[in-house]
C-alpha cells in the first residue's frame, strides 16, 4: 500500500520524517539493521557481532525500537529484537541503490574498473 503525502507537508509530519532519518544516519544502526535482517536476535548476539559494547547496542536498539522500526520481546533475562517495519529496507534498498550508482559512476570519471557496476 503506498501513501501520498500532503504537499505541503505539515509541520509535524515534517518532523516525524526528519526524526526516521535521524535515526538511520547512524552507522551502527545502520549495521544493527543489516543484521535483523536475517532474523530476530538478542542483544547479545548482536553486540558480539558488530564488535560493540552491549550497553551502546542496547541503546541504539532502544532507540530503534520506540520509533516502531523494531519489536523485541522478553524471554528470561534476555531481550530478543527483530524488524517491526519491513518499510525500513525499502528506503535502505533505495538509498543502497543510490549510493551504489554513484560509486560506479565515480569509477568511470577516474578510469577505474568499478566493483559496483
Amino acid at each position: 500500500m503506498t501513501m501520498t503525502l500532503p504537499h505541503p507537508l505539515p509541520p509535524d509530519l515534517a518532523t516525524l520524517i526528519a526524526r526516521r532519518f535521524r535515526l538511520l544516519g547512524d552507522p551502527l544502526r545502520v549495521r544493527i539493521l543489516d543484521l535483523l535482517r536475517d532474523g530476530e536476535q538478542s542483544v547479545n548476539a548482536l553486540s558480539e557481532q558488530l564488535g560493540a559494547g552491549q550497553q551502546n547496542v542496547s541503546k541504539h536498539l532502544a532507540l530503534l525500537a520506540d520509533a516502531g522500526m523494531l519489536a523485541r520481546r522478553k524471554e528470561g533475562n534476555r531481550i530478543y529484537y527483530r524488524i517491526a517495519d519491513d518499510g525500513v529496507f525499502a528506503l535502505c534498498e533505495q538509498v543502497c541503490g543510490s549510493v551504489q550508482s554513484q560509486l560506479a559512476t565515480l569509477a568511470a570519471l577516474i578510469g577505474e574498473p568499478s566493483r559496483f557496476s
